[in-house]
């Protein structure tokens, strides 16, 4: 069997209800958006909602495919950068619970990145995300060594930003034989850096995955039309358009899933979750049809999900559903 290892932000998801909005207030949140934040108001933040129910799980978008991969039953490792702190211990437990190699990078005097979500009783989400020992990763911390045994690589968009580590990873995985996969993550990073990512894509990267914001960023055309372009790029592109399913180009096939029709709960980490299925369908050499439907079902499984993680039960019935041992 194939084995694919992921490389992106190590960051844990502490998701917490909140009785009012006065954590929001005190700490001037906007209800519903996503805020960039410092140590220090991460720690405030941590110790002002110690006493509230609240779930923590490993996160990170790569973070969150390889844990989907795994409980599909695939071979899997990751690699990132935590802080030496009960976090990180957390994260590199976790992974470990989930069937995941960790290859982690340890940083001293830094904070494993936390993304705290603060769900209101109106079930409106707030963003609170502190990247911390995540963002420091750097090329000179990666070698070769780690894609040993591994036949695929998905990288995460999200290091787009840094030029040097990403192509780093590139350059080493393709000189490994590794088949390369990237999410593009953002339509704000793939407009800002639009021409090192053609660059990426021509030179080195075999699977994208983009949502019609990303792709239409990069393309400059909408749905089928911009997977025309990405097609130019890489041997398989994808294109997701949310509730109305998503297209593809897998070796020069064209192929179109719809959804369920389910109503969304929580679309956070759909995307991630679909890319998981559609990888472990590639890795195992699942005709063309059957990696789209099962792509699907696990992004539909997602969206009917609060939070990036699905159930043992949800797993099964998805394995039960494909066939898959």
């Amino acid at each position: 069997m194939a084995k694919i290892i992921g490389i992106g932000n190590a960051l844990v998801d502490v998701i917490v209800n909140v009785p009012d909005d006065s954590i929001l207030s005190s700490f001037a949140f906007p209800k519903g958006g996503m805020t960039m934040i410092e140590v220090e108001t991460k720690r405030n933040l941590h110790e002002a909602i110690s006493e509230m129910k609240q779930v923590q799980v490993t996160g990170g978008s790569t973070s969150n495919t390889m844990h989907g991969i795994a409980h599909l039953g695939g071979e899997v490792g990751f690699v990132g950068k935590v802080g030496m702190d009960k976090m990180g211990r957390f994260f590199e437990e976790d992974m470990g619970r989930s069937g995941i190699q960790p290859h982690l990078i340890h940083a001293e005097g830094l904070d494993t990145g936390v993304a705290t979500t603060l769900m209101s009783g109106d079930a409106e989400r707030t963003f609170a995300t502190y990247l911390g020992a995540a963002s420091t990763m750097t090329a000179q911390e990666l070698d070769a060594e780690v894609f040993k045994g591994y036949d695929y690589v998905h990288v995460e968009g999200y290091l787009i930003f840094n030029h040097d580590l990403i192509l780093h990873v590139c350059q080493m995985a393709k000189q490994a034989g590794l088949t390369i996969s990237m999410d593009m993550a953002s339509f704000n990073l793939v407009e800002e850096h639009r021409d090192f990512v053609a660059m990426l894509l021509k030179d080195y990267v075999d699977i994208i995955f983009a949502n019609e914001d990303e792709a239409r960023a990069f393309a400059c055309k909408e749905g089928e039309e911009a997977l025309d372009v990405l097609s130019q790029y890489c041997r398989v592109a994808v294109v997701k358009m949310g509730g109305r399913g998503s297209v593809a180009q897998i070796d020069g096939q064209r192929l179109w899933t719809g959804t369920n029709g389910c109503k969304p709960v929580d679309t956070n980490g759909a995307g991630d979750a679909y890319a998981a299925g559609f990888l472990y369908g590639l890795m195992n050499q699942l005709p063309a049809e059957k990696i789209m439907r099962l792509a699907a079902s696990v992004g539909d499984e997602a969206v009917a999900t609060v939070g990036a993680k699905l159930s043992e039960n949800q797993w099964n019935k998805i394995k039960k559903e494909h066939l898959l041992s």
